[in-house]
C-alpha cells in the first residue's frame, strides 16, 4: 500500500456520501480490498465480521471494513467519519465515508471540508432523495467543484439504462444551480463490484470509465496552489538565538526566507530572517508544512495572526457576512453570542442578523428568524475584535470557521466567509473627554449594573424597587430597568420565543451600558433566562461593574403568587413560552448575590442587597 503524505501531489483526498443504505462504505471497502489495500490480517477479520454482522450471505460485506464502531455494525450505518488510505501505481488515495443519516450531517461536513472532489451515491431504485439534494448543496456551498453521481445498487432495475438516464438527468438538472465545474455519473453495483474497477458485463451499454479508472483520471484540485500564501501563528516561543519564533503552519502557498510578510490583523510589515523545520533550518516552507518563523523586526504578534505576502492581504474586520450550516440540536438564536474559531484564532462573536435561510430542495431564500439542525442560512456576524480571514471561494481554509456554543462547548455552525461590511470600518468609536469614571466622580458614586435574574413572580421588581428607594436615601443616582416596562417601548417588536429572549436580553443590557456610561448605578429586573446572554452582558462591563443577583424562589412559591395568571395560562394551555413551564430558565452558578427569597422578607433581602454592594465597594458603607 502506498502512503501518501502531504508532500505528494499525485494524490486525491475525496469522500463518499450520499443518503444511508446507498452503499458507501460498501463501495469503498470493494475499492480497497480490488486494490490490494486490506492487509491480510484485515481481510481474515473481515471474513469474521461479515460471518456475524454481515448482509451479504456469507459473502464478504465490504461495508464492515468502514463501520468500525460497534453501534455501526450492529445498524449497519455509518456515523463517524472514517477516513482510508488505499492506492494504486497511479494515484493514492484518502477517502472519508460520511454517514448518510441527516442527523450526523455535521460529520458529512467534516469531511467535506478535507476533500478536493466528491463521490456522491444513489440508489437505483429510489432515485434522488432530500438527503441527496442536502448533501449535494453542502457540497457546492464548500467549494467542491468536480462530483462523481455513482448510482449503485443497478441490479435492482435489472442493470436498465433507461432508469440510470433519468437518475443522471435529474440530477443535472439540479445541479444546475450550483457550482460544480464536472459532473460524471457512473451506473455501479458496488456489493458485486460492477464498474468499480473492472466493466460490468450486466451494463454493456455503458461506455465510460470504472469508478477506480475515473478516480486515477480526475484532475487533482490546484486551489491550494492558487491561493495566496498564509502561516497561522499557533504561539510565541524563544528560538537558539535569543529570538522570538513564531511557531505555525502554512495553510496554503509558500513563505521563503527574505520574503516581506505583513501580520493581517495590525498590518505591520516585516521580513522573514529564519525558517526552521525541526531540527534543521530550511530556506522556504509550503502548504501543510508545520513551521518556526523568525521576522527581522520585533513586532507584537500573537496567536491567532496570520502572515501574508504584502500584495495579498486577507480582509480584516469584525462584522462580516457569511453561509452557515447549523450543525446543532439547540436551534441558531441570532443575537447569542458563540465561540467563532478560525485558524488558530477564536474569539466571541455573535449572529447580528440572519438574512435569509435557504431550501434545500429548491435554493430558493426565505425569510427565518432561526436555524434548525443541518438547515443552512445566509447572516452577519459581528465578533468582539477584528479577525483576518479571505472569502472561502477564493481561500477554503482562512474563509472557513465554526461557531461554538461557549455553555456547552458543542459545535454549532460550520461557517463559511463570504465579505466583510465594510460600513463596520466606517465606524469609530468616539472616545470623549468626560467619560463615565468622570460622570460617576460628579455624582460622588460608582457606576454599575446590579442584574436580578430569577423566575417570573420571583420577587425582581419588588427587592429592586426597594433597594432603590434605599440607595436614593443615601442620594445614590440610580436608574431601574424592568423587563415589561422595555416591552412597552424599546423591545415592543419582541415575543417570547427563545430567540426574541435573546434579543431582549441584548437589547436592555446595551442600554444598561450606555446608562452606566453616565455613571449610574443601573438596577435591572429581567428573567433573563440563559446564561449565555447574561454572561455576554457581563462581558460588555469592566471587571466588577456587573453584579448578578439570583432571586432564588422555588418554581412553586412563584406559581402560587402568579399575579399575572401567567403559570395558570400556561398550565392551562392557554400561554405559551412560559419560562419554567415550556421554556426553559438556567440559574447562575455563581451570582455576586444570591437572595433565598422563602429565607426572608423583601425588606431583609433588600438590606442584603445594600450590604453586599457595599463589601464589594460599590456604595460606601
Amino acid at each position: 500500500m502506498h502512503a501518501p503524505t502531504h508532500r505528494e501531489r499525485d494524490h486525491l483526498r475525496f469522500l463518499a456520501c450520499g443518503a444511508v443504505d446507498d452503499g458507501k462504505s460498501t463501495l469503498i471497502g470493494r475499492l480497497m480490498a480490488e486494490t490490494g489495500s486490506i492487509p491480510d490480517d484485515q481481510l481474515a477479520n473481515l471474513v469474521h465480521l461479515s460471518k456475524k454482522f454481515g448482509t451479504t450471505g456469507g459473502n464478504l460485506d465490504y461495508a464492515l471494513l468502514l463501520d468500525g464502531l460497534e453501534a455501526e455494525r450492529e445498524q449497519g450505518i455509518t456515523i463517524d467519519v472514517a477516513y482510508r488510505y488505499f492506492g494504486t501505481p497511479k494515484r493514492a488515495f484518502i477517502v472519508a465515508d460520511t454517514p448518510g443519516h441527516e442527523q450526523y450531517t455535521r460529520n458529512m461536513v467534516t469531511g467535506a471540508s478535507n476533500a478536493e472532489f466528491a463521490m456522491l451515491l444513489v440508489d437505483a431504485k429510489a432515485g434522488l432523495t432530500k438527503q441527496t439534494l442536502r448533501h449535494s448543496r453542502i457540497l457546492s456551498l464548500l467549494g467542491i467543484r468536480r462530483i462523481l453521481l455513482a448510482v449503485n445498487k443497478m441490479d435492482l432495475v435489472d442493470c436498465a439504462e433507461a432508469p440510470f438516464a433519468a437518475i443522471t438527468e435529474d440530477f443535472r438538472k439540479f445541479v444546475s444551480q450550483l457550482s460544480f465545474d464536472q459532473v460524471d455519473a457512473i451506473p455501479i453495483v458496488a456489493r458485486d463490484g460492477d464498474n468499480i474497477v473492472h466493466p460490468s458485463k450486466r451494463m454493456p451499454w455503458y461506455k465510460g470509465p470504472t469508478v477506480l479508472a475515473h478516480l486515477e483520471t480526475v484532475p487533482v484540485s490546484t486551489h491550494q496552489r492558487e491561493e495566496a500564501a498564509r502561516f497561522h501563528v499557533q504561539s510565541v516561543m524563544r528560538t537558539d538565538t535569543g529570538g522570538r519564533g513564531y511557531a505555525g503552519y502554512v495553510s496554503s502557498g509558500a513563505f521563503k526566507k527574505g520574503d516581506q510578510i505583513i501580520v493581517a490583523r495590525s498590518g505591520r510589515k516585516s521580513t522573514i530572517s529564519r525558517i526552521y523545520v525541526y531540527p534543521s533550518e530550511i530556506d522556504s516552507v509550503e502548504t501543510g508544512q508545520a513551521a518556526t518563523i523568525e521576522l527581522a523586526d520585533q513586532v507584537d504578534i500573537g496567536r491567532g495572526d496570520i502572515f501574508a505576502p504584502v500584495d495579498a492581504v486577507p480582509e480584516v474586520a469584525d462584522q462580516f457576512a457569511a453561509h452557515v450550516v447549523w450543525l446543532n440540536d439547540n436551534p441558531m438564536l441570532p443575537g447569542r453570542t458563540y465561540s467563532l474559531r478560525i485558524g488558530t484564532h477564536t474569539v466571541a462573536a455573535t449572529i447580528t442578523a440572519l438574512k435569509y435561510g435557504t431550501d434545500i430542495e429548491t435554493g430558493e431564500h426565505a425569510a427565518v428568524s432561526t436555524l434548525a439542525i443541518n438547515d443552512i442560512g445566509f447572516c452577519n456576524l459581528a465578533t468582539t475584535e477584528p479577525i483576518a480571514f479571505d472569502p472561502y471561494a477564493k481561500n477554503r481554509e482562512t474563509g472557513a470557521f465554526i461557531l461554538v456554543d461557549r455553555q456547552t462547548g458543542a459545535t454549532s455552525g460550520a461557517g463559511m466567509a463570504d465579505f466583510p461590511l465594510y460600513r463596520a470600518s466606517n465606524l469609530v468609536k468616539q472616545n470623549y473627554e468626560i467619560d463615565k469614571g468622570y460622570r460617576a466622580k460628579m455624582k460622588g458614586q460608582r457606576a454599575a449594573v446590579v442584574w436580578f435574574t430569577g423566575l417570573p413572580s420571583a420577587g425582581k421588581s419588588t427587592v429592586l424597587n426597594l433597594v432603590e428607594q434605599k440607595l436614593s436615601r443615601r442620594g445614590i443616582h440610580t436608574y431601574a430597568l424592568d423587563g415589561d416596562n422595555l416591552r412597552l417601548g424599546l423591545n415592543r417588536d419582541l415575543g417570547f420565543t427563545e430567540a426574541d429572549r435573546v434579543e431582549n436580553v441584548r437589547r436592555a443590557g446595551e442600554v444598561a451600558r450606555l446608562m452606566v456610561d453616565a455613571g449610574l448605578v443601573v438596577l435591572c429586573a429581567f428573567v433573563s433566562p440563559f446564561r449565555n446572554e447574561r454572561r455576554s452582558v457581563r462581558e460588555r462591563h469592566d471587571a466588577g461593574e456587573f453584579i448578578e443577583v439570583f432571586v432564588d424562589t422555588p418554581l412553586a412559591t412563584c406559581e402560587a403568587r402568579d399575579p399575572k395568571g401567567l403559570y395558570a395560562k400556561a398550565r392551562a394551555g392557554k400561554a405559551f413560552h412560559v419560562t419554567g413551564i415550556d421554556s426553559p430558565y438556567e440559574p447562575p452558578e455563581h451570582p455576586e448575590i444570591h437572595l433565598r427569597t422563602e429565607t426572608g422578607t423583601p425588606d431583609a433581602m433588600a438590606e442584603q442587597v445594600i450590604a453586599d454592594l457595599a463589601r464589594m465597594g460599590i456604595i460606601a458603607r
